[in-house]
């Protein structure tokens, strides 16, 4: 199957987001990115956060409320959408309770998460307390950046040992697009976390011509292995 990335600016359209949603970003690199363009495209009152850490940077301008009450976090949503910590550390921003996104949800109309963290590498695999979804997120997106595939799994996957041990193969194999979609996949991978009722879908970011092939591959053996499965290739930025 030969796919075409959609553009950033694209990917609320593409995950086909409506009226309300509540998102959970975890896996590999490009989780903030996604967060933001998704921020910016659905309609209605927006809650972004996260419950593990970002960079404190990472608020596009965005007005940012420090462990808010959920009346103050229902009136700043009121104009815009709004990003919530719970504190500041350093150059981190430390993430929420998934059970005040819960409560959150019952107040907007979407909360985007990102859920999971990566350590900027394309592609992980979850341990064992990972990633941390509220109970009522309805999609789960796993994300995997495109310029993981084909490179040695040592060098350009966050935990790699358990990639590899999910995979099947040695850690210092290149990751295979068939390899990916076993991860990706796999019944102790992140298709374990998702909450009953919840949707699990695929981002592929960053996909470029040098890496097409090796995309189409991967698109083809997850809608082998799980047929119906939402698949977004996302076109690379540059």
């Amino acid at each position: 199957m030969v796919v075409t990335p959609v553009p950033l600016t694209d990917v609320a359209r593409a995950f086909h987001l409506g009226e309300r949603s509540h998102v959970a970003l975890v896996g590999g690199g490009g989780k903030s990115t996604l967060l933001q363009a998704v921020g910016d495209q659905v309609q209605g009152r927006v809650v972004l956060t996260t419950t593990t850490k970002m960079g404190a940077d990472q608020h596009a301008g965005r007005r940012v409320l420090l462990d808010p009450t959920d009346d103050e976090v229902d009136e700043a949503a009121e104009d815009e959408p709004v990003i919530v910590w719970s504190r500041l550390d350093g150059h981190k921003a430390a993430g929420v309770d998934p059970v005040r996104c819960d409560a959150w949800f019952r107040l907007v109309d979407h909360v985007i998460i990102e859920a999971d963290g990566s350590r900027r590498h394309p592609f992980k695999a979850p341990g064992p307390f990972e990633p941390v979804i509220p109970s009522t997120a309805t999609l789960v997106i796993s994300v995997i950046g495109a310029d993981a595939l084909g490179r040695v799994i040592l060098d350009r996957c966050h935990r790699p040992l358990r990639v590899a041990a999910l995979a099947g193969c040695r850690p210092d194999r290149r990751l295979e697009p068939w390899m990916a979609a076993a991860v990706i996949l796999h019944e102790r991978g992140v298709a374990a976390s998702v909450p009953p009722g919840a949707e699990l879908a695929v981002a592929i970011n960053q996909v470029s011509d040098a890496n097409s092939a090796d995309v189409d591959l991967l698109v083809d053996e997850l809608l082998t292995r799980r047929p119906g499965l939402r698949v977004v290739p996302v076109a690379s930025l540059s």
